[in-house]
C-alpha cells in the first residue's frame, strides 16, 4: 500500500496528526503536507480537523473503508503467497489481556516457538473488547475471549475452561462458620472444586465479607456481578482495581476477599481459602477467535493445531 494511504489509516487510528506522526516516526508538518496533497488530488477534506479528537469526513469515512478494504486484499494475497513457500520465517500477531499473556500463555508460546523458531510472534496487551476491535480491522491474526457479546462475530475454536472461586484471606473469622466447604490451594490445583461431589457454599454467606473487585469493562467483574444478583447480595466493595493479578495478591494480602480464577492459584499458598461458588456463571470458557475472512494463514493455522495437541491445562 502507498505511503500516503498507510498514513491516512494511522491518523484515522491514532486520532490526532501528532499521534500519528509519532507513531510513523515522522514530523508532523510533513505528514500534514502529504495528507493535504491527497486531498487536493480528491477535491475534498479527508478529516475534520476543528474535532477534538480528529474525526473523518464523511468522504474521509468512504475513503478509510476503501483503504481498508485494499489493504486486507493486499494481506490477504501476501499471506497466500508466501504460504506456498514453507512456514519457516513468518509473523503471528496475538492479542490476550494481562491474565491471559502473563498466566495461560507464556508455556504455550514458549512450546510453540521451540516447535516454530523462524516465526516471530507480536503479543499485544489490552482489553478484549480493543483487541475484537483490531482483530475485526486485521491489526491482530488472532486473540481469546470468554465474552458471548464478541464471539459469534468471529471465526472461533474453544481453547481451555477457568472456574470463577471465591478467595478469603486465611485468618478471616469467616472460616469459623463455613469450614465445611472450604478448599486449600492444594485442593483447588487438584480439582477438587471441579468435581460434582463438591459443594458450593451457600450464596447468602456472600454478604458477610468485604470485596476487592475489577472495574467494569472486564467479564469477570460482569460475572461476578451476576453472582451477587443470584444470591440477592449488595455487596461491600472495599476497592476496585484494573487487573486481576492485582486482585489475587491483595486478597492475599488480607485486604479483602475476592473472586479469582483457579489458573491463578498457587498450590503452595496458606494465605488464602477458597470456595465453589456454585452457579453457571463461574464456568468460563475460553474462544481463540479469527477474523472472518475465508484465508486463514498458514502459521495461524499451525498455531490452532498446536493449541489442540498441546491443551492449555491448568
Amino acid at each position: 500500500m502507498e505511503l500516503e494511504k498507510e498514513y491516512i489509516l494511522t491518523i484515522t487510528r491514532c486520532g490526532s496528526f501528532s499521534k500519528a506522526a509519532e507513531a510513523l516516526h515522522m514530523t508532523q508538518p510533513a505528514l500534514s503536507i502529504a495528507i493535504r496533497k491527497v486531498e487536493t488530488r480528491l477535491g475534498m477534506p479527508l478529516f475534520n480537523r476543528k474535532k477534538h479528537p480528529l474525526q473523518l469526513t464523511e468522504a474521509g469515512a468512504v475513503y478509510v473503508r476503501g483503504l481498508r478494504e485494499i489493504k486486507k486484499v493486499e494481506e490477504t494475497v501476501d499471506q497466500q503467497l508466501k504460504d506456498l513457500a514453507d512456514l519457516v520465517t513468518g509473523n503471528l500477531r496475538i492479542g490476550g489481556s494481562h491474565y491471559l499473556n502473563a498466566h495461560i500463555l507464556p508455556p504455550l508460546l514458549t512450546r510453540f516457538s521451540a516447535a516454530y523458531p523462524g516465526i516471530q510472534i507480536d503479543l499485544l496487551e489490552s482489553s478484549s473488547a480493543h483487541l475484537a476491535s483490531l482483530l475485526k480491522e486485521r491489526e491482530l491474526d488472532l486473540t481469546f475471549s470468554c465474552n458471548p457479546e464478541f464471539i459469534p462475530a468471529f471465526k472461533h475454536y474453544s481453547i481451555f475452561h477457568d472456574t470463577i472461586l471465591l478467595a478469603v484471606p486465611a485468618d478471616h473469622p469467616f472460616h469459623e462458620q463455613y469450614g465445611p466447604w472450604q478448599l486449600s490451594a492444594a485442593q483447588v490445583a487438584a480439582g477438587r472444586h471441579l468435581e460434582s461431589a463438591c459443594p458450593g457454599l451457600p450464596l447468602a454467606a456472600l454478604s458477610f465479607l468485604d470485596y476487592i473487585v475489577l472495574r467494569p469493562g472486564n467479564n469477570l467483574h460482569d460475572r461476578v456481578a451476576e453472582i451477587f444478583r443470584a444470591a440477592s447480595c449488595t455487596p461491600r466493595i472495599k476497592n476496585q482495581v484494573s487487573q486481576l493479578a492485582t486482585v489475587y495478591h491483595l486478597a492475599k494480602a488480607g485486604y479483602a476477599s475476592a473472586f479469582i480464577c483457579d489458573r491463578l492459584v498457587d498450590p503452595h499458598d496458606r494465605k488464602l481459602v477458597f470456595y465453589k461458588i456454585d452457579l453457571p456463571v463461574t464456568d468460563r470458557e475460553f474462544f481463540l477467535l479469527l477474523p472472518q475472512e475465508e484465508y486463514t494463514p498458514r502459521a495461524v493455522r499451525a498455531f490452532i493445531r498446536f493449541c489442540r495437541e498441546h491443551p492449555l491445562l491448568p
